[in-house]
């Protein structure tokens, strides 16, 4: 097993560069399966959850070849809709395949996903969205059979605004026969880089990053080629370990206004951020304690909850940190603890009395979002510190050891 080496407090100081968005690039990859021929995708991170998407896709068919951060993928020999159970426990993007299968074949039989424990994220909202378009669903065993002698437009509403649930119903719907509108979507940046990717490939979608998609059917589909969009949540990371470092760094290739959120919450707790049109500039000094909800887009995101924990640990006062979208994300807090933290959970809300510093300790990264706060809290403590199960934060963030280590950190993986 891979840990981290890291010992803390070390200001960080310089620039860093984002790679492409995880939560971007694994929807784009599901998306070539709906047409015959080769895809062009830029700005692939090295990843395991890429990795596991790929040999999803290489099983059904798919060729790909990776130059670099480019990805080539090849679907004109795929001819299967069934992806086998160990696969799909590998990440819970799986789910993602549901609507290009649905869309090219008619059919598709899965398991249910897996990924990171973090709370009960059921998918009937993607069932539903399936179904109104046309889709008969069963459910048995374990496992989910959806077929379609034919995909015809309709009205998909969501009770909540589920980002994975709106994008698998824009790629099904892109091939159906009619009008798709799809109410009180998701408006997260991810679905508007998929808008762009599947209009690229000659689907007619509009309203990506409002509460109301449409979709206009087509009867077929073409290769495209594509940048993905920087990766937010880790820029987000980035800069907050810019401010528990009470360092100076410049965050870059990223759209800043996707942040806005983010970097409201790191001023009101003492940090000066300054914008340009591709990075944000983050310096800090003295912290003060700040409440954050975390809340759909554009609201504060779920997946930096646990890094912005971490954050106000080391704040003068209190923080308080309520989750509203997932029920076990706070699996960090013991960890933490262990740390020198004070820390309180009551059901969805943390309590957190800011202390002097952390020490360093011997921790384990339950998952990945909480691994990355395990690491934050690491190069701010006082000593060194063992992160165990690397592996977890490995699956959304390409070389965050090297990247830290060269804004100055003093961490190594063995």
């Amino acid at each position: 097993m891979e840990k981290f080496i890291v010992r803390g407090e070390v200001q960080l100081c310089g620039n860093v560069r984002v790679s492409g968005a995880k939560n971007a690039t694994l929807p784009i990859m599901a998306a070539t399966l709906l047409c015959s021929g080769i895809s062009v995708i830029h700005d692939v991170p090295y990843l395991r959850d890429i990795q596991a998407m790929q040999d999803i896709l290489t099983l059904l068919g798919a060729k790909i070849c990776r130059q670099d951060h480019t990805m080539l993928i090849d679907t004109s020999n795929v001819c299967k809709a069934e992806i086998p159970e160990h696969l799909m426990r590998e990440m819970r993007a799986s789910v993602f395949l549901m609507g290009p299968l649905l869309g090219r074949f008619r059919k598709v039989r899965l398991s249910y996903p897996g990924g990171c424990a973090i709370g009960p994220r059921p998918i009937n909202l993607h069932i539903k969205a399936l179904e109104k378009i046309g889709a008969i669903v069963d459910e048995s065993y374990g496992f989910i059979v959806a077929e379609a002698a034919e995909l015809t437009g309709g009205e998909v509403n969501f009770d909540f605004p589920s980002v994975g649930a709106t994008e698998n119903a824009m790629m099904a719907a892109a091939l159906a026969k009619g009008t798709t509108i799809i109410r009180n979507a998701a408006r997260e940046p991810e679905i508007v880089d998929l808008q762009v990717v599947l209009n690229k490939m000659g689907a007619k979608i509009s309203g990506a990053g409002t509460d109301t998609i449409r979709i206009d059917g087509v009867s077929r589909l073409f290769p495209a080629e594509h940048t993905v969009m920087s990766d937010r949540i880790e820029a987000g990371t980035f800069l907050m370990a810019g401010v528990i470092t009470r360092g100076d760094i410049v965050v870059e290739n990223i759209i800043p206004e996707y942040l806005f959120s983010v970097t409201d919450k790191l001023q009101d707790i003492g940090a000066q951020i300054t914008a340009g049109s591709d990075y944000i500039r983050v310096k800090a000094g003295e912290l003060r304690g700040v409440d954050i909800k975390t809340l759909p887009y554009p609201g504060f995101p779920t997946d930096l909850q646990a890094p912005m924990l971490s954050v106000v640990t080391i704040a003068k006062g209190t923080s308080i940190i309520t989750e509203t979208i997932f029920e076990n994300r706070f699996k960090h807090v013991d960890e933490l603890t262990r740390m020198g933290a004070k820390i309180k959970v009551e059901g969805r809300t943390a309590i957190i009395r800011g202390v002097q510093k952390l020490t360093g300790a011997i921790v384990a990264a339950p998952d990945l979002r909480a691994g990355s706060a395990l690491v934050l809290a690491a190069l701010a403590a006082e000593g060194t510190s063992e992160i165990e199960q690397v592996y977890h934060i490995e699956r959304g963030y390409e070389n965050i050891d090297k990247k830290l280590h060269a804004l100055g950190a003093n961490i190594i993986k063995v």
